[in-house]
């Protein structure tokens, strides 16, 4: 085994069923994979980076074992998460350590650049742009709703006018954790006429602002290089689920297969190369006609749901992405 490839997964200590599936794909293969937990690092993780004119190294050390960047074959950037340092740390220190530990990982990342990612940060950074996902897709042909960024209360409440009333909000950046639910998460809601009257708090925090599609149901598209594992989901018997299916209790939606429409599908393979991404869990809604109408594509999105409660073999594909084969529609 110590000739076999050897794949990085970048995750964090909460982090299991996709991690473990995927490992175990890789296994089957032949490979190997180091699991590092960014949130341990730097309490529980050791890296060392040496230059000098006897050459370069950049090491990692976690739970007893060492890896040189060297050896990498592929990283999987699943999750890089924030720093877990002490509670009883000075909090002067506090923002300069992530900073400096920050600094540390990503140069011992980029020193294993040349291997494959699944994805690489700086496409991950630039796709999680969500005015820039509207505009490409809507380029390439998919339909998407009217939307506005802002942080401007005055054009907020003439968007309401614009969309009679029917406006959702949701926030700029992902704040999802692994398959469970966050501790703090704000979802898509409705927006009311009384929201309004607050709406000057936006000076403070921009949103993303939507008309409200009217929905049949909702899909969760998981995109591995061509290939595409589609589940849809109606939450529309959960008063909390019926904007967003997130909100629903457990076993108040449930899963199914689904299927895309054919240029539909052709529209997400081509915004993912345009974004540069091999891996992105895309979010549909389809209306009472059958159209579909794209909301977002996040880099790191969930899909252990959808291998989970529908047997689609989504770690499978991942695993043959980071070795370098099968992303090819099937």
């Amino acid at each position: 085994m110590a000739d076999s490839p050897l794949v990085l997964i970048l995750t964090h200590s909460d982090d299991h069923f996709t991690v473990d599936r995927v490992a175990a794909a890789l296994e089957r293969r032949g490979a190997r994979s180091f699991r590092l937990d960014t949130d341990q690092f730097p309490s529980r993780v050791l890296l060392s980076a040496r230059l000098g004119p006897g050459g370069n190294g950049h090491t990692i050390d976690a739970d007893g074992a060492t890896v040189d960047a060297r050896s990498v074959h592929a990283v999987w950037s699943r999750r890089v998460w924030t720093p877990r340092l002490p509670d009883d740390l000075d909090e002067r220190f506090r923002a300069g350590c992530e900073r400096e530990a920050s600094a540390a990982l990503h140069g011992f990342l980029d020193a294993a650049r040349e291997a494959l990612w699944v994805n690489r940060w700086d496409a991950d950074r630039r796709a999680e742009d969500k005015a820039l996902q509207l505009r490409v897709a809507r380029s390439l042909g998919l339909s998407v709703p009217r939307t506005l960024v802002t942080n401007d209360a005055a054009r907020v409440r003439a968007f309401f006018d614009e969309v009679d009333g029917a406006m959702i909000a949701k926030m700029l950046t992902p704040l999802s954790v692994s398959m469970g639910r966050a501790p703090f998460f704000v979802r898509t809601s409705v927006v009311s006429a009384a929201d309004l009257e607050d709406a000057e708090s936006l000076r403070h925090s921009p949103m993303v602002f939507q008309e409200l599609v009217p929905k049949a149901r909702e899909l969760r598209v998981a995109c591995v290089g061509e290939r595409q594992f589609v589940g849809a989901i109606d939450a529309s018997r959960s008063k909390a689920g019926r904007v967003d299916w997130r909100g629903a209790a457990t076993g108040e939606a449930r899963w199914e297969h689904a299927e895309l429409l054919e240029e539909t599908a052709d529209g997400l393979r081509a915004l993912c190369d345009e974004l540069g991404l091999v891996y992105g869990a895309v979010d549909l809604i389809v209306k009472p006609d059958g159209e579909h109408v794209f909301l977002e594509i996040n880099p790191g999105g969930e899909w252990g749901m959808l291998e989970r409660d529908l047997k689609l073999p989504i770690s499978q594909a991942i695993a043959d992405a980071l070795l370098g084969a099968g992303t090819t529609a099937t």
